[in-house]
């Protein structure tokens, strides 16, 4: 009801930890104006997103000039006097991104200028392409680059008793996914590629195996002297 609203909500400090961009997920509720009588001229339909870099929290010390502003932060959706009487609130999701992000964390705020809103959740998330195997060769957990555009090629390493044939790559995409596969590793001598991973051969024993080793030789032999019968016969 009152002009020149200015009202405060601040997240706790948070880690930053390895993004160099964030992403701010916000979901809220917002009532048409329109709807709600006596507030032409005070009444808003938006809100203000902002953020702040920092080493360290500041505990409850908060000055808004400090802060960085993001965006106007407008609902796809309004209810009215009508959908609150039937329980019915129209949830909006909006999604913004921040970066580069350089210090250790951040603060985030959202600022009200004299909207009837609910911010109903936020979430804060940062996108990596997960730690996988391809074609026999290990990549890391990889942060993509703040610049959207370009791409991270990363070596892969292959996995235990295999060898390069050709340098394994993968490229991390501003998105998380993982592209343009290169290159492979191929199990070495004496082992075969199973599931992707080298296990040796049925014909190579070790102290674990031996005795299974041993029966599969046997039928090997058997069924060699077999065949050496048959054609000599």
């Amino acid at each position: 009801m009152e002009p020149n609203q200015n009202n405060w909500l601040r997240t706790n400090w948070i880690s930053r930890d390895a993004a160099q961009k964030i992403y701010v997920e916000m979901k809220f509720t917002l009532r048409d104006c329109n709807s709600i009588p006596w507030v032409l001229g005070t009444c808003k339909e938006t809100f203000n997103l902002y953020y702040m870099e920092s080493d360290e929290s500041h505990a409850i010390k908060f000055k808004p000039s400090q802060y960085t502003k993001i965006d106007t932060i407008a609902a796809d959706e309004s209810f009215t006097q009508m959908d609150l009487g039937d329980r019915i609130l129209k949830l909006n999701t909006e999604i913004r991104e921040v970066g580069p992000i350089e210090r250790k964390g951040f603060y985030l705020a959202f600022q009200d200028i004299g909207a009837c809103i609910a911010l109903v959740s936020v979430r804060v998330f940062y996108k990596k392409c997960p730690f996988t195997v391809r074609n026999l060769a290990v990549f890391p957990d990889t942060i993509p680059r703040v610049d959207s555009s370009s791409l991270v090629e990363v070596r892969g390493s292959c996995v235990k008793s295999a060898e390069e044939r050709d340098t394994p790559k993968l490229y991390c995409g501003a998105d998380g996914d993982w592209l343009v596969p290169l290159g492979r590793c191929i199990c070495s001598t004496g082992y075969e590629e199973i599931e992707g991973s080298c296990h040796g051969a049925s014909s190579f024993c070790d102290v674990t195996t031996v005795g299974k080793c041993l029966l599969d030789l046997r039928s090997e032999i058997t069924v060699f002297f077999f065949g050496y019968f048959c054609f000599s016969g």
